[in-house]
């Protein structure tokens, strides 16, 4: 059996923390908790982790002082915000230190361990065992780093359509049902997210729309297929 992965859990709420922390450890993680910023920082020095879950207001040290501390010394380990509050501008600052995912509260715990999921399957293919890099036509998509380059073009893809496009990569040619793409990404199908990846659609066949041979087409009452002439898919 796989190494349970170890998570860095920060939350100064001690019954959420207490909460979260059983919540994990029975879906099959090794969670750690610690009240403050102060002490998870010394945590994480000490300890190997596989993933951030840090709480952005808590006491001695926030949770974007950690994590920007965290960033300093480990600049791949996935980091998940928790905040009360939803505002535009704190997200943005979440973002801009590094964060991989933002969970407003409340939110169930279910959800929680979904982006989870969701952020350590894309991070496994920096362990090799899920492809890094696909050849689109004219285009190479980095997975990892989120980029998607064409000659001397380079965009930067933001999570959703770099997570969006990688399912239309490993399905290049095939339908991708639309619910499978909703429940893998967006969690849930229900009809705003539905909208929400209508959206990222577009804006990906915006970024591919440079070859010409590349099209991304609906399939009426199925879900998309990414249209490219044969695929190569690399390994690093």
């Amino acid at each position: 059996m796989e190494d349970r992965l170890r998570i860095l859990l920060c939350e100064d709420d001690e019954n959420l923390g207490m909460l979260l922390r059983e919540y994990l450890q029975a879906k099959g993680f090794n969670a750690d908790l610690y009240a403050d910023g102060e002490s998870g920082y010394k945590a994480f020095l000490k300890g190997k982790y596989d993933l951030c879950v840090l709480d952005v207001m808590m006491p001695k040290k926030d949770g974007f002082a950690l994590a920007t501390e965290i960033r300093t010394v480990n600049s791949d380990v996935p980091i998940i915000f928790l905040t009360a509050k939803s505002i535009k501008e704190d997200i943005l600052e979440g973002f801009k230190i590094g964060a991989d995912d933002y969970i407003t509260k409340p939110f169930s715990m279910e959800e929680l361990v979904f982006r989870i999921e969701a952020i350590l399957r894309r991070v496994k293919g920096k362990k090799g065992k899920e492809i890094t890099m696909y050849k689109i036509g004219n285009f190479t998509f980095d997975t990892q780093k989120q980029v998607l380059m064409i000659d001397d073009k380079v965009t930067k893809l933001t999570t959703k359509e770099s997570e969006l496009l990688s399912l239309l990569c490993a399905h290049v040619n095939e339908i991708l049902e639309r619910n499978f793409a909703l429940k893998t990404i967006w969690i849930d199908d229900n009809y705003f997210n539905a909208r929400s990846m209508d959206v990222y659609i577009t804006k990906l066949r915006k970024h591919l729309r440079e070859d010409p041979s590349i099209e991304i087409i609906n399939i009426h009452g199925k879900g998309y297929k990414l249209i490219a002439p044969e695929p190569e898919n690399t390994e690093k």
